[in-house]
């Protein structure tokens, strides 16, 4: 099978509307619309107003930390030789673990210039994350970008940027993890008695987990290739993920019943 989807859903000249940007738009506004479910459903100590105020910057920490992160993470040789180019992020080269480090400072600085609690406003949005990741990972099948390696499975596609060799549809491998199956169990877990921020946790290590175990079928950016033995770059930030993950959840238990004491 081959893929051959125009990137381009909409040309109108100098004007152009790209999949991948519409799927970065699904996915914020499928996650505004779930948090609103959530917060009448529960009190999150937090105002529409507020939570609208806090989307237009974790849109902004998203962009710039997911580029940053590409440049110091996948490419900083090329970057420091022609600087310009980092703002050029039509260009490509996005990373999602610069990300998840832009949204998280930016929870951190609203949280505290509102006086907020963290770990709360993080399992009020954390649930609402994967569609985004799923829509993201679409919008990179679309553009025939991070594609898998050659493979003879039936469902193998050739992808034009791929050669002529049927490759795993990794990018679809990913939206259904990263984004399907990781929803489900948060969704099903937020209710769940677990230690404030616990899904934050949660999601760092399942994230983690899906993303290593689909590095094994995706081709390895070209430019990098393996980084140690069979590992990607891809394995080995998540990697720090997963761990991170697990620790935060074991810190974040550990405080729960002295928070709970000093409540009382």
């Amino acid at each position: 099978m081959k893929v051959n989807i125009d990137p381009i859903l909409i040309d109108l000249g100098p004007i152009k509307v790209g999949w991948y940007g519409l799927m970065y738009v699904f996915g914020f506004f499928a996650s505004y619309l779930l948090v609103r479910y959530q917060m009448k459903r529960k009190d999150f100590d937090i105002s529409k107003p507020e939570v609208e105020n806090l989307y237009f910057y974790l849109i902004l920490g998203l962009i710039i930390g997911a580029r940053l992160g590409y440049v110091l993470f996948y490419d900083l040789k090329m970057y420091l030789s022609d600087p310009l180019e980092i703002f050029a992020i039509w260009h490509g080269g996005m990373s999602f673990h610069g990300g998840l480090i832009g949204v998280l400072l930016v929870g951190v600085l609203f949280s505290w210039k509102n006086k907020k609690s963290f770990w709360r406003i993080t399992d009020l949005i954390i649930v609402t994350v994967p569609p985004g990741l799923g829509f993201g990972r679409i919008g990179n099948f679309i553009n025939g970008e991070l594609y898998g390696r050659v493979t003879g499975v039936p469902w193998g596609m050739i992808f034009p940027k791929g050669g002529p060799l049927p490759r795993h549809p990794s990018q679809l491998y990913e939206s259904a993890l990263e984004g399907g199956v990781l929803f489900l169990i948060l969704w099903l877990l937020k209710d769940k008695k677990l230690p404030t921020g616990g899904l934050l946790a949660i999601f760092l290590m399942l994230y983690g987990a899906f993303r290593f175990f689909v590095e094994f079928f995706r081709e390895p950016d070209a430019h990098l290739g393996f980084i140690f033995g069979p590992f990607t770059m891809g394995q080995i930030l998540t990697a720090f993920m997963l761990t991170g993950g697990g620790i935060l959840f074991l810190y974040l238990k550990k405080r729960e019943p002295q928070k709970k004491t000093r409540d009382r």
